[in-house]
C-alpha cells in the first residue's frame, strides 16, 4: 500500500518539477533536478503470475500440491513462461511467455490487492493533502487528489489500456519509426494484458544507442514530432513518458532507428478549445509575439502569473523566453539560476497549478519527463525541434478553420496560407543551418531579406 501512496504522491513532485520555472527575475527551477519518481518498481507479489480465472493463486503457498496444479494450468496456455519479471512496478508487472502457437508475448499482470486498495490509497492521500493544507495554507494541493481520483481507476483497467495503444497506433501509422506493440485480445482481461514482445534499450541509455550505432540526436527529433504530433494535432497524449516505456531499437527488417512505445494506461484526452489555444501560445513562444504570449497564458488560466507560466511551458528564463526560445542557447548561468533559486517560488507554482485546467497537468508532467530524457542522453530541445512543434500548430490551426467553413474558395484560402506557413519554416530552418555553418556575405543577407519576421 505504501508504495502505492508514494506513486500517488509523486504527483507533488511533478508539480514542483513541472518543465522548469522562472518568475520576473529569471531565477528558475530546473525539472531535471525535480523530475517525478516512478515508486514502487521491483516488488514482485506473487511467484508466478496467473490470469484472473486463477486469482487462487494469492492464497497458495509456494510449492504446494495446489501450486502446482495451478502451475500447469498456466501451462496449457504458455509453451514457456517465465517467472522472473521483466519490469516491475507498483500497478503490475510484466513476464515474457510464449504461446502455443509459438508467438512470442509480453504478459502484464496486475499486482493481487492493487483494485482493493486503491481507494484506501487515495482517502490517505486526501487526509495528507488536507494536513498540510493546514500546515501550509499558501500551497494548494487539491488537485492531486483530483486528478488521482480520476486517472487511477483508468490505469487499473487494462482493456482501457488495449484501446489506447490501439488509437495511438492508428493515429501515428504514417510515423515509421514507431512501433505500437499489438494488443492479443483473445486472451486478455482487465486485469491481464497480453502484447506482442518488442526487445529494445530504454531510451535513456546512450551507451546502448552507441553499441547499436543509434543516433541520439534522432532519437530525440523523433520523440519531438511524436509528442507535437499528440498534442497539438490529435490532443490524445501518452502522458507516462518514463524511460521504462519508450524503447530504442534497430528495425529487424531495414535497419533503422525506431522507437517503441509501450504502457498505454494513461492518456489525456485534449478538449478542442484547449488545444487550439495551447497551438496558438507555443507558435507565439517560437515566433517570440510577448503579447500573444500573454494573451494565451491567460486564456489558459495563468492569469497574472503568465511569465512563470510561460516559463515553465519552456524550461527557460524569462529574460530568454522574451529574446526567443529558438533563437538563445542555454547557457550555464541560466542552468546555475534553475539549480539555485528554484525554491523561493514554490507557493507561487502551488498557486499557478491550481488555477489551470486539470488537462494542463498532465502535460507538465510529459515535458517534465521529455526533458529528464534528454537530460539523460545529454541532450536540450534545439531551434529545430521549436521548428516542429510550429509546423503542427500550423497544420491543427489550419485543419481547424477549414472545418468551420463550407466555402471551397475560404478551404482554399487557408490550404495556400498554410503551405506559405510552412515554406516559410522550412526557409527558417535553412537560415538556421545557414548560420550554424557560420555563413556570411551575400547568401545571409538573401536569406535575411526573403523571411520577414513571421507573426
Amino acid at each position: 500500500m505504501g508504495s502505492r501512496v508514494l506513486k500517488l504522491a509523486s504527483w507533488t513532485g511533478v508539480a514542483l518539477a513541472a518543465s522548469g520555472v522562472c518568475l520576473y527575475s529569471n531565477k528558475c527551477l530546473d525539472p531535471n533536478d525535480f523530475g517525478a519518481v516512478r515508486v514502487g518498481r521491483a516488488v514482485a507479489t506473487t511467484a508466478v503470475i496467473s490470469y484472473d480465472y486463477l486469482t487462487s493463486l494469492r492464497s497458495v503457498p509456494y510449492g504446494s500440491e495446489e501450486y502446482l496444479q495451478l502451475r500447469s494450468k498456466i501451462h496449457d496456455l504458455f509453451l514457456s513462461f517465465d517467472d522472473t519479471p521483466l519490469g516491475a512496478a507498483s500497478l503490475a508487472q510484466v513476464h515474457k511467455a510464449v504461446l502455443r502457437d509459438g508467438r512470442t508475448v509480453a504478459v502484464k499482470v496486475q499486482h493481487p490487492k492493487v483494485q482493493a486498495q486503491s481507494s484506501k490509497d487515495i482517502l490517505l492521500m486526501e487526509v495528507l493533502v488536507l494536513a498540510v493544507k493546514q500546515l501550509f495554507p499558501e500551497f494548494e494541493f487539491m488537485w492531486l487528489v483530483d486528478e488521482a481520483k480520476k486517472n487511477l481507476p483508468l490505469e487499473l483497467d487494462f482493456l482501457n489500456e488495449g484501446r489506447n495503444a490501439e488509437k495511438v497506433a492508428q493515429m501515428l501509422k504514417h510515423f515509421d519509426f514507431l512501433k505500437v506493440p499489438r494488443i492479443y485480445w483473445e486472451l486478455s482481461t482487465k486485469r491481464v494484458l497480453l502484447m506482442e514482445f518488442v526487445d529494445g534499450g530504454q531510451v535513456n541509455d546512450r551507451h546502448y544507442m552507441e553499441r547499436n550505432k543509434i543516433d541520439v540526436n534522432e532519437i530525440s527529433r523523433h520523440l519531438g514530432r511524436m509528442y507535437s504530433e499528440m498534442i497539438f494535432v490529435n490532443g490524445f497524449v501518452h502522458c507516462d513518458l518514463h524511460p521504462g516505456n519508450v524503447l530504442v531499437r534497430k528495425r529487424p527488417d531495414t535497419g533503422k532507428a525506431e522507437i517503441v512505445l509501450l504502457d498505454h494506461g494513461l492518456y489525456q484526452a485534449l478538449t478542442e478549445e484547449f488545444r487550439l489555444d495551447y497551438c496558438r501560445l507555443w507558435q507565439s513562444l517560437i515566433w517570440t509575439d510577448m503579447q500573444r504570449v500573454r494573451k494565451y497564458s491567460q486564456r489558459l488560466g495563468a492569469g497574472d502569473l503568465y511569465p512563470l507560466f510561460a516559463c515553465m511551458l519552456t524550461a527557460r528564463s524569462w529574460d530568454a523566453v522574451n529574446r526567443g526560445i529558438g533563437q538563445t542557447p542555454v547557457t550555464a548561468t541560466e542552468d546555475s539560476e534553475i539549480r539555485n533559486h528554484a525554491a523561493n517560488y514554490l507557493p507561487q507554482i502551488s498557486q499557478l497549478l491550481n488555477r489551470v485546467p486539470r488537462q494542463m497537468l498532465l502535460i507538465f508532467k510529459t515535458n517534465d519527463l521529455l526533458r529528464g530524457i534528454e537530460a539523460a542522453l545529454g541532450i536540450r530541445a534545439s531551434a529545430s525541434s521549436f521548428l516542429n512543434m510550429s509546423r503542427c500548430c500550423i497544420r491543427a490551426l489550419a485543419t481547424h478553420k477549414k472545418q468551420k467553413t463550407r466555402s471551397l474558395f475560404r478551404r482554399a484560402r487557408i490550404s495556400l496560407r498554410e503551405a506559405f506557413s510552412l515554406w516559410k519554416i522550412n526557409l527558417h530552418e535553412l537560415v538556421l543551418h545557414v548560420k550554424g555553418l557560420r555563413l556570411t556575405g551575400w547568401v545571409w543577407a538573401l536569406l535575411c531579406w526573403l523571411l520577414p519576421a513571421p507573426h
